[in-house]
């Protein structure tokens, strides 16, 4: 059979394909230079050319319904809101590699090659009709954060970090792909809307796919960092530079997050035979918030406990994943995972944010500590940083309250009411290890001074830029969630 791509299919995939393009013109003069590196800012503005071009190149596909290469490629509502999510992140992540202590500057130009091409890998998988296709994205992105990790100034930790990140997503990536043969062997094509299909059938009656479709949800849990998946995530976290941690946290959860939901789109969890299967999803989602609450309530490194904090909040999400998975009122679970996964991605990297800037080495590891005096020494950073947690624990007026309300409401209205209790279980417990940093920048004396000047004025930009868009957003929840309901409803 002739396979044929028309014009319209390349104009679909140009964010891509501009990202890619303008992640190669630094590297080329740095190798025409004879390996010197140029200028870090003039780096930093090919890469928000690249960003900038693919967002316009992306903004008139909003809205409509698409495939592209012969449907290895699908234009939707939830890969137009994944790849809206993604562009910003990797820009806020751009700003702050820049200012950071651990990122090399002669090795800036390759971070940026790097971290732009982490993008296309996740822009690939948002976007994938198959599963092929999504398996070349995830890989993608996750050969680059490898990479991006092991850049480090930080010569021991980084290190550790981008080698356990490999031993252990290559174990994810392995149950995935094995998954993916198991479905395929079943199916037929590896295909979606063909595996969705089959799926209403295959899974109440064809063990091997039922294992098959397991066995992908794994991989992805990984990524996610739920329980029993979550373990990497601390030291993952701990040792990569802090610019790079909030884009794991939040860009590679999205798009996960993104894929999961385009599974359970196909209302495969209806299947009657399927239940206990989504019993023991909910038992995860549960164990998840409790893990994560609990071990951040240990933590007195701030980097590991917000990368606990990001496993309870995987917790959540999961919550409504489920919700959208068993019919009824999925478009209300869908609509509140979308919603709050741009809430936790502004909270998050808008935190790792703050700890960038505060950091003096490459190997800095902020305590609560460190934090003592803030309030009156920087007082703007703490007021930023405040209003972040005050969001990340779920109080209004903030974007996380009404994400998390949306996320327990869903939950309730299908039914799920004991999950629902225990994600606000959940956030009771966070409202200690969120607020002791509060309490740290205003109520108590600090241990060393600091300066009120800031050498970092494109950081402080984007850090008060998201601190501003928690307040603006959670004060306009509503249009804002019917913005996300409108463009899932054709998928849902």
């Amino acid at each position: 059979m002739e396979i044929q791509f028309g014009l319209i299919d390349f104009y679909l995939v140009a964010p891509a394909l501009a990202l890619f393009l303008f992640s190669c013109v630094p590297l080329l003069i740095k190798v025409l230079r004879g390996n010197v590196e140029q200028n870090s800012f003039a780096t930093l503005v090919y890469g928000y050319v690249g960003l900038v071009t693919a967002a316009g190149l992306f903004a008139p596909t909003v809205g409509t319904e698409r495939t592209a290469f012969e449907g290895a490629l699908v234009f939707d509502g939830i890969s137009s809101f994944s790849t809206a999510i993604v562009l910003f992140v990797t820009g806020i992540a751009l700003t702050f590699a820049r200012d950071s202590r651990s990122t090399n500057p002669r090795q800036f130009t390759e971070m940026v090659f790097l971290l732009l091409n982490c993008s296309v890998g996740m822009l690939t998988m948002v976007w994938s009709n198959d599963l092929i296709v999504t398996f070349v994205g995830l890989e993608l992105f996750s050969l680059c954060l490898y990479m991006l990790i092991a850049l480090s100034l930080e010569e021991k930790l980084s290190k550790e970090a981008a080698f356990k990140y490999f031993v252990l997503g290559s174990f994810a990536s392995a149950f995935m792909l094995y998954g993916i043969s198991f479905i395929y062997g079943t199916v037929g094509s590896t295909y979606l809307p063909e595996v969705f299909q089959a799926s209403q059938n295959l899974l109440g009656t064809n063990r091997l796919f039922l294992i098959g479709f397991i066995l992908l949800l794994l991989g992805f849990a990984f990524k996610i960092s739920v329980f029993p998946f979550h373990a990497w995530a601390p030291d993952v976290y701990q040792g990569s530079p802090t610019p790079l941690t909030g884009f794991m946290a939040t860009a590679v959860k999205a798009v996960s997050i993104a894929f999961m939901l385009r599974l359970v789109a196909a209302q495969a969890f209806t299947v009657e035979r399927v239940w206990p299967f989504v019993d023991a999803l909910q038992w995860v989602a549960v164990l998840t918030i409790l893990v994560g609450n609990v071990g951040a309530f240990r933590q007195k490194s701030l980097k590991r406990m917000l990368a606990y904090s990001s496993i309870a909040h995987s917790g959540y999400i999961l919550i409504g994943i489920i919700a959208a998975g068993i019919g009824g009122a999925s478009m209300l679970g869908a609509t509140g995972v979308m919603f709050y996964v741009l809430a936790y991605s502004i909270m998050t990297i808008g935190a790792f944010g703050v700890l960038h800037m505060l950091e003096t080495r490459p190997d800095s590891d902020l305590t609560i500590e460190d934090l003592r005096g803030l309030g009156s020494q920087r007082p703007w950073l703490a007021l930023c940083m405040t209003i972040l947690l005050l969001s990340l624990t779920g109080i209004p007026p903030t974007i996380g309250f009404f994400g998390k309300f949306i996320l327990f409401s869903a939950a309730v209205k299908q039914g799920l009411v004991w999950l629902a209790i225990w994600g606000v279980i959940g956030s009771i417990i966070s409202v200690y290890y969120y607020l002791r940093p509060v309490v740290a920048m205003y109520m108590e004396e600090p241990l060393l001074a600091r300066s009120n000047s800031d050498s970092k004025p494109m950081s402080y930009f984007a850090v008060a830029l998201l601190a501003f868009l928690v307040l603006a957003i959670g004060l306009a929840s509503e249009p804002a969630v019917q913005v996300v309901r409108a463009s899932l409803i054709k998928v849902f």
